[in-house]
């Protein structure tokens, strides 16, 4: 399934692990496996250690996903993908539209 094809997204505050991996066609597993590889995929942990991610997380797990398994890059590389993403603000204007699309998806949550 290619990130185009993934489910959208609802609006909700919180989502559970199995949630997050049907809306970006991961395992769980790989989903926990990420959040040893990724600083910045720390979904909020309650009771019993049960995972809470928020939009902002799920977004994140779609753009790691895109990066590995659509675009071929290792996970140093993703990783380091994601850190230049963050420190440098998207110059183009597909990205910018991309990032768009992702906002107003945050904001109908509001």
């Amino acid at each position: 399934m290619t990130s185009a094809a993934l489910p959208p997204i609802p609006p909700k505050r919180y989502f559970a692990i199995g949630e997050v991996s049907e809306l970006c066609a991961v395992k769980p597993h790989v989903l926990r496996y990420w959040e040893k590889e990724f600083p910045g995929l720390q979904p909020d942990k309650r009771r019993g250690n049960r995972r809470y991610y928020r939009m902002q997380d799920v977004l994140l797990v779609r753009s790691i996903r895109t990066l590995l398994y659509d675009q071929g890059f290792t996970i140093d590389g993703a990783r380091r993908k994601l850190t230049e993403e963050a420190k440098n603000p998207p110059a183009n204007a597909a990205e910018i539209a991309a990032l768009a699309r992702d906002l107003e998806q945050v904001i109908d949550l509001l």
